[in-house]
């Protein structure tokens, strides 16, 4: 086992992204900060580096304890990274994840299933035999 591995390659191999190219798009994309810096996906990462990666609205920040290149179980992922990330960032999170209920105004947006039930008892069985469709267009009179 080496003592460096590429940055994508472990950002994949950690389980922090599904895949290798999403991971080596995040460091292009200026998403991925080692020691503070941004880097290119090749960059190599040792024992010790601090990753910080940025997954609006939060930045996740893991500290290397193992630099792997093949990818592991979920299990054995505390031997991998150590998660730093700090309490704001989680609190960060849960407002982020609480706020697309609180934001919205009751009766905007499209309506529940419940609403368009409710409007169709409302419509439908009033209107029902109402007219006559014969006797709408009929041009005798």
């Amino acid at each position: 086992m080496s003592a460096e591995a590429r940055i994508d390659k472990w950002l994949w191999a950690s389980r922090i992204f599904k895949t290798r190219t999403i991971a080596s798009d995040a460091c292009k994309n200026g998403r991925v900060a080692v020691n503070g810096v941004n880097v290119k996906p090749s960059r190599m990462v040792k024992v010790g580096d601090e990753i910080a990666v940025r997954k609006p609205p939060v930045t996740y920040t893991f500290r290397i304890l193992k630099p792997i290149e093949q990818r592991v179980g979920a299990k054995l992922i505390p031997e991998i990274y150590e998660n730093i990330t700090t309490p704001d960032q989680y609190e960060l999170l849960e407002m982020n994840r609480i706020s697309g209920f609180v934001d919205r105004a009751r009766g905007t947006g499209r309506p529940t299933k419940k609403d368009r039930r409710a409007m169709d008892a409302f419509v439908g069985p009033s209107l029902e035999g109402f007219f006559d469709d014969d006797d709408m267009f009929d041009e005798d009179d």
